[in-house]
């Protein structure tokens, strides 16, 4: 059984509309509204034709002040720190001494000497706190800072009916500004594909935001989605889930646990020529010693994989689809699928088999599937 040890101010607005609040990062998340494929339908077309607003409270905002933040975070992560600019964010990997993929995060540059990292369920955390020993930097765990997702095609619309300039804000760039008259920090970032932005605001004021967005932006189809909903947004927009989409749940026949992000695609996360960093004289040394790939598959019909479900060469298992969707927006039926290295190219035919037998032909593909160009994620005015 989970305990959960942290709390979202937003729990009783989710059990009003029937959230059951289960555990992620140690915090009452609520995956699901209801269970009905309507509502999973629903939430995820909200967010891909109008507007979705979903509590991600559960993510860890890691506050480093001092005068060696900077260096702390160089050490931990594969982003060279010095090129991110006060006002802007990124995207980057943490390793293990072994070269292996242990969290990701988002790196924000606050103010000079002032960061904030925010990680999903690894161990991030551990990783800054131990560099951090000895350095002449605090290290602040904030619980009392609530992080709402406002993702979809009007959320831009929406948020300019009240923030001056918000059309200007660049991908992955920051505000600190009013929303509703309460201090908020907003950044153009988020787990959808779409253009999209997470609005950080303090608990006392969490509610009240949260109520006003959904009040005010009813008329424009903003609603209230359930955290279950990433998964398909995220399997078409190629968003990895750790532990989901990892070793941790596929585990290797005879080997540890952990994998390269070689293996993950991930390795865009690593800044040019950059050295110093925990794992990092593993991490090249693991490049093009492969033992699978993540790559996409596309299906025949409309019946998604299963999630885990097995995915077949000839007949035989060699891999896993790790979460597969069908859209009806896009009309396709796509997945995120662990696979050999020699299957992982365009057009290798392969079949996914399902939990009930059911076999479906699919074919594997580049991935993203959808806005293949990340021209939606990145649009501009």
């Amino acid at each position: 059984m989970a305990i959960i040890w942290r709390h979202s101010v937003l729990a009783a607005r989710h059990a009003a509309i029937g959230g059951e609040l289960e555990d992620w990062n140690g915090m009452g998340t609520a995956w699901f509204y209801d269970h009905t494929p309507e509502r999973a339908k629903a939430d995820y077309e909200a967010i891909r034709t109008k507007a979705g607003l979903m509590d991600v409270s559960g993510l860890k905002k890691v506050h480093l002040v001092g005068p060696d933040a900077a260096y702390v975070i160089d050490r931990v992560t594969t982003r060279n720190v010095a090129k991110i600019a006060v006002g802007r964010s990124t995207y980057a990997s943490i390793l293990n001494s072994d070269g292996k993929f242990i969290d990701d995060c988002i790196i924000y540059h606050l103010a000079v000497n002032t960061w904030m990292v925010v990680h999903g369920t690894g161990t991030g955390m551990e990783q800054l706190t131990t560099v951090a020993a000895a350095k002449n930097v605090a290290v602040l765990f904030d619980d009392d800072l609530h992080d709402m997702s406002l993702q979809g095609p009007v959320a831009v619309d929406f948020l300019a009916k009240h923030i001056d300039g918000i059309r200007d804000l660049a991908y992955f760039g920051i505000m600190h500004t009013k929303l509703f008259g309460a201090n908020v920090m907003i950044s153009r970032t988020g787990y959808t594909g779409e253009r999209g932005y997470e609005i950080f605001v303090g608990a006392k004021d969490t509610v009240h935001v949260w109520d006003s967005i959904l009040s005010e932006g009813e008329s424009m189809g903003i609603r209230p989605v359930q955290f279950s909903t990433l998964d398909l947004l995220r399997t078409e927009s190629y968003l990895l889930f750790y532990p989901g989409d990892n070793s941790e749940t596929y585990p290797f026949a005879d080997e540890p646990c952990g994998d390269t992000i070689w293996e993950l695609g991930l390795e865009f996360t690593v800044s040019p020529g950059k050295t110093g960093f925990i794992g990092a004289e593993n991490h090249y040394a693991l490049e093009g010693k492969e033992r699978f790939k993540i790559y996409g598959v596309r299906l025949e019909g409309t019946t998604p994989a299963d999630e885990g479900a097995e995915l077949l060469q000839d007949g035989k298992q060699v891999g896993h689809v790790t979460f597969g969707m069908y859209s009806d927006v896009n009309k396709h039926n796509v997945g995120i699928a662990r696979m050999p290295v020699d299957c992982a190219k365009p057009g290798t035919k392969l079949t996914v088999r399902n939990g009930d037998g059911t076999e479906i032909a699919c074919v594997t593909e580049e991935m993203p599937f959808y806005d293949k160009d990340k021209k939606i994620r990145v649009a501009k005015g």
